[in-house]
């Protein structure tokens, strides 16, 4: 449904390091700059960026919003929750694991990025 989400940050810098850190984990490159200065995270199935906001304005999060990504393998989600705790994100709401929901189980972890953007991993495990 996608194509792209872009997020506005104060410091590109170290929400670069945070990004790198925390999508390097679940298999994602690292970020590549564009001439606008935008960081840019591009996969087959969808793009991520950073950007300072062109109205000249502070960057703020979106209070209710979340940014989900997806997560191949089910380790891949404490280890995206690690890196990036470790890159300058704060952990949030439970701890990394697993929860039912009514759309089936899934496993989750939460984070808020250097700016407070809500963001989490997500691996739903296969159903037999």
């Amino acid at each position: 449904m996608f194509t792209h989400v872009v997020l506005g940050a104060n410091d590109i810098e170290a929400s670069r390091k945070f990004y790198d850190a925390a999508l390097g984990a679940l298999g994602i490159e690292p970020g590549t700059p564009d001439p606008k200065g935008r960081i840019w995270w591009r996969t087959p199935r969808g793009n991520f960026a950073i950007t300072t906001p062109l109205d000249g304005e502070a960057a703020c999060h979106a209070n209710g919003g979340t940014i989900g990504f997806s997560a191949r393998e089910p380790q891949m989600v404490q280890a995206f929750h690690d890196a990036g705790v470790a890159a300058g994100g704060r952990s949030i709401e439970d701890p990394p694991g697993e929860r039912a929901g009514p759309f089936g189980a899934m496993i989750l972890a939460y984070l808020r990025d250097p700016d407070g953007n809500k963001i989490c991993a997500l691996h739903r495990p296969k159903t037999a």
